[in-house]
């Protein structure tokens, strides 16, 4: 028997000689796919046939398995099926419009998975005929528009989409799907806006909404002008704005509580005690464990927002004593199947409750603060791809956050703070924090702590350098935001600056291993700059004289990683080769550090020798620093406050292709047959007549 004929469907076997009766709908699909018109011999065909349960398996692999030349020969009943479907849409009878959506999404799906490497241009042939496209997308585009924005059944919504999300997700490169270029132009961005800007409806359907969005925004990004990327850009709607927060903070909290959950089940019973007896040696296998898939579809659809709307950014410090989604209504949702986070929205019972755990002692949280801790997670371990690039998409909107001037600003407002519960990488050296603990303080300092935790994280064999450059730079934008506006935030600035010499310690150390595959000069001197920006410039920003003091004094007190630093770069500099102009930008950046530790190091050793000392204390070194900054010449450096703005293309560009490709892979995998299934629907209109 055929695959094909296994998918049909056994009603029952008369004798072992007769072959198995089909299903009526499989017998209409057969007379689609034979050459003759279907509706000549039956005029009531199309009616009949939206009436039937639809067996999307049977389609799709009847779509298939057509070959060349039989495509040709039944074509004429492809497009007359699209066009019923798209006629069906209007129907009163709403078992009708769910019949015809199924049957759609198998036809999108059917004829792609066979015509792979077909144009374009073939398979709106194929589907719906060259010279009829333009209006047959124009009636579908229109008709899913009217069901997404009428007071028609929540199900049907939740099928539209689904539908669409099917037809997006299609080809696995969304800039090679051509169908799309008629959902550009017959734009449903308004429907989505509603679906996001109403509470119920935002519930039960905005995960969905949001996750489209941030796909159709992707189509040909660089290539032509987006009507989706321009709309996205000028919304100024409060309530939609808000909506498209809620939808991204609830998929995170979500997260956050799962990983949460993950971590308190590892910390008990045999395993905890075990490990607490032999030191750390099953750490790894802890982390391991603790891994829940990472959501790269509702990140990409916070950074587009936060990148391409100025007016997002208030979303981000928007307080939320308590989510404030409204109890939906009970009309009967779809089924989905259990699928990991990375494409599952948060549950309907989660949305709708009001009391989800926030920090201890935290009465309120907001969007910005819910990022940061599920940014502090999926950093923690970036040797999986998918957390790799989770983790490259939060640095990115971090530093769209760090250029803007109205969210540094609610960044270092004294008049916001919060206590936040960053997630901390388990290490030997170092006691896990105490949550109670943690003070309540303006969000940068969050911002940094994640950033610094960062650093002292993850210096490894397998050197993570485009997360290093960035997160050294974020903390360069808001240095600057702090040099310009004079802000003096009380921070513990020695725990930045401790990370930072350690950094360079072990760019030294690994100096051979890192050569072969990064230009770590370029890390280097980023990180010197950042010396030299609190040299220069941070009497006019750090707290107190005497945080001045102690960075003279920590820059002192390792001195030898920054002679060290300086003897390899004038090695490198003075030798021909591929490095030399880099590692030279390092020396001349080397310049007012060196200076202060050559200032400096003689007056303590003079300090120790008179007083017959042979081990200072910090606050005899801080006594001399004090007493010789009088004597002390430095260099104006220019441009230290000067910094390159985030520009997504060309920099960014192959990321994003490679991200968005791996997003519609998982989207396509999870709006998978069940997700469609007609049980719940069904049931839903048994009263419809």
């Amino acid at each position: 028997m055929s695959q094909v004929e296994k998918k049909a469907g056994l009603l029952r076997r008369t004798s072992s000689s007769k072959k198995p009766l089909k299903e009526k709908v499989v017998l209409m699909y057969d007379e689609i796919f034979a050459k003759e018109d279907p509706a000549k011999n039956n005029p009531r065909f199309w009616d009949e046939l939206f009436l039937m349960k639809v067996n999307l398996e049977y389609l799709e692999s009847k779509l298939e398995s057509v070959d060349g030349e039989e495509v040709q020969r039944i074509q004429d009943n492809i497009n007359s099926l699209f066009h019923h479907c798209v006629q069906a849409l209007g129907e009163e009878h709403q078992i009708k419009v769910v019949n015809a959506l199924q049957t759609l999404c198998a036809l999108f799906r059917g004829v792609h998975q066979k015509n792979k490497s077909a144009s374009g241009f073939d398979i709106i042939n194929m589907l719906m005929g060259f010279d009829k496209a333009e209006q047959r997308m124009k009636d579908l585009m229109e008709r899913l528009d009217s069901l997404l924005c009428g007071d028609g059944s929540e199900s049907l919504k939740s099928l539209c989409l689904k539908l669409l999300l099917c037809l997006v997700t299609v080809t696995d490169n969304i800039s090679q799907n051509t169908i799309l270029e008629y959902v550009m132009i017959n734009s449903i961005f308004e429907a989505i806006l509603q679906i996001l800007s109403d509470v119920s409806s935002r519930g039960q359907h905005g995960y969905d909404a949001v996750v489209l969005l941030a796909l159709l925004v992707n189509y040909r990004k660089y290539e032509s002008v987006n009507p989706y990327i321009v709309k996205l850009s000028i919304v100024d709607d409060e309530p939609t704005l808000d909506g498209m927060g809620m939808v991204v903070h609830q998929a995170l909290t979500e997260y956050n509580r799962q990983y949460k959950d993950k971590e308190e089940e590892n910390q008990g019973g045999f395993f905890s005690t075990l490990t607490s007896m032999v030191g750390s040696m099953f750490i790894a296998d802890a982390d391991e464990k603790l891994s829940v898939q990472t959501n790269e579809a509702i990140l990409l659809a916070l950074y587009e927002a936060v990148h391409l709307n100025r007016n997002f950014i208030t979303v981000l410090a928007q307080s939320h004593p308590e989510i404030d989604i409204a109890t939906t209504p009970t009309t009967p949702t779809p089924t989905t199947p259990t699928t990991p986070l990375g494409t599952t929205p948060p549950s309907l019972d989660m949305m709708n409750n009001p009391e989800l755990p926030l920090d201890p002692n935290l009465q309120t949280s907001n969007l910005l603060i819910t990022f940061l801790k599920y940014a502090s997670i999926v950093m923690q371990d970036t040797k999986d791809e998918h957390r790799l690039n989770s983790a490259r998409l939060c640095l990115i909107i971090l530093t769209c956050i760090a250029e803007d001037q109205y969210a540094d600003a609610f960044l270092h407002d004294d008049n916001m703070n919060f206590r936040v519960n960053l997630h901390r990488m388990p290490m030997r050296h170092r006691k896990k924090a105490v949550d109670k603990n943690i003070p309540s303080r303006p969000l940068v300092c969050a911002v940094l702590d994640l950033m610094v935790e960062f650093i002292v994280t993850h210096m490894m064999k397998d050197f993570p350098m485009d997360l290093y450059l960035r997160c050294v730079q974020i903390i360069h934008k808001l240095l600057c935001y702090q040099k310009k506006c004079r802000i003096r935030l009380h921070y513990t600035w020695r725990e930045l600056w401790s990370a930072l010499i350690n950094l360079l310690k072990f760019l030294l150390s690994n100096e051979t291993t890192l050569l072969a595959k990064h230009n770590i000069f370029h890390l280097a001197l980023l990180v010197v700059n950042l010396f030299n920006m609190f040299i220069t410039y941070g009497d006019t920003f750090l707290p107190t004289s005497n945080s001045y003091d102690e960075l003279y004094y920590e820059i002192v007190r390792m001195h030898q990683v920054f002679d060290n630093l300086y003897c390899m770069v004038l090695r490198v500099s003075t030798n021909t080769g591929q490095w030399k102009e880099a590692a030279s930008k390092v020396t001349h950046a080397l310049v007012n550090v060196r200076a202060i530790i050559n200032h400096f190091n003689p007056k303590i050793e003079s300090y120790a020798a008179v007083n017959h000392i042979s081990q200072l204390s910090e606050e005899q070194v801080l006594e001399v620093v004090r007493s010789n900054y009088d004597t002390l010449t430095l260099k104006l450096q220019d441009g230290l406050d000067q910094f390159e703005r985030y520009s997504e293309q060309p920099k960014e560009a192959a990321f994003f292709k490679e991200l968005v490709r791996s997003i519609s892979l998982n989207v396509r995998k999870n709006v998978s047959l069940n997700t469609l299934s007609q049980d719940v629907l069904l049931k839903e209109f048994s009263t419809i007549s």
